[in-house]
């Protein structure tokens, strides 16, 4: 597959001299995945996101987006790119949803009728059709996410990038928004790149991940990999999911399991394991394999 990012060892000197590094592991998005860079607060998701964006200029490191440099190709970029932010409000600015969704389109030049039918359309993708005359202030964080949502896809982007797209989310609205990120990926062939600090969401949403801490991309892999790496995990700072240090503990012991990515993966695996005849296989000291009953 083409590559649609790469980013290799940047560095980055805020204006008020704040220098912040990302080197490490190359970070390279194909054309149709679903990327997840998860680390906690401050590790530099953000800052890796806004040089992908084109909003900073790296001072050292090779950076490509779509083939070009961000930084300087930033209006023709965008063309081919759909951004959401952390906060939606900060992007959200016309007086009603319909508005505010036309605007990228509006500033493309396009006529008032594929204006139309592109917001139309979009909005009715998206599921808030019956917002259009709404005033985006008024409307829940769930609503506001898919007003911004629906703003970055109206130009059908080839790279949708989304900094920490659930966060403050109920719920309901973060299984919406995945149900629509995986719409737009299968069905238009979007590639996706998102900012995470909520490791247990990355089976949902990801086909690959990277994770970040202290300046350095320390790993890239599936999900199933970086679960299989509860160690890892705790290193970045990161809280493992309950079932994958579980299943992890229980593969050391030598019990034939492997990490889950989900609880019906979980429960599935233990139910095998509880319908066995005399319980489960496990290795014995000396490498033999030997019969466990249910009860020890």
């Amino acid at each position: 597959m083409n590559q649609v990012v790469k980013v290799k060892c940047l560095r980055h000197v805020y204006p008020d001299k704040t220098e912040v590094r990302l080197c490490g592991l190359e970070f390279v998005v194909r054309a149709g995945e679903k990327v997840v860079i998860l680390g906690p607060n401050g590790s530099g998701k953000t800052t890796l996101l806004a040089h992908i964006i084109g909003l900073l200029k790296a001072v050292e490191g090779e950076i490509s987006v779509l083939g070009a440099d961000p930084a300087k190709n930033f209006a023709t970029l965008r063309k081919r790119m759909g951004v959401v932010l952390q906060n939606a409000d900060e992007q959200i600015i016309g007086p009603t949803v319909w508005d505010d969704v036309a605007l990228a389109p509006r500033n493309h030049g396009l006529s008032t009728q594929e204006v139309s039918q592109r917001v139309e359309s979009i909005l009715r993708e998206v599921g808030i059709f019956h917002l259009k005359d709404k005033v985006p202030h008024y409307l829940s964080g769930g609503e506001k996410k898919k007003v911004a949502l629906a703003g970055a896809m109206v130009m059908g982007p080839e790279l949708l990038v989304l900094d920490e797209p659930f966060d403050g989310l109920d719920p309901r609205s973060k299984k919406e928004i995945i149900g629509l990120l995986w719409k737009f990926n299968r069905q238009f062939g979007t590639t996706i790149v998102m900012t995470d600090h909520d490791v247990n969401l990355i089976p949902l949403i990801a086909d690959r991940v990277y994770v970040i801490s202290d300046g350095m991309i320390r790993f890239h892999g599936t999900p199933r990999e970086l679960f299989s790496r509860p160690d890892l995990l705790r290193q970045a700072n990161l809280e493992p999911p309950v079932l994958a240090e579980l299943f992890a503990g229980l593969a050391r012991e030598g019990v034939q399991v492997e990490v889950p990515l989900t609880l019906e993966e979980a429960r599935q695996q233990l139910w095998s394991l509880l319908k066995a005849p005399f319980g489960y296989g496990r290795r014995g000291d000396g490498g033999e394999e030997k019969v466990v009953g249910i009860g020890g």
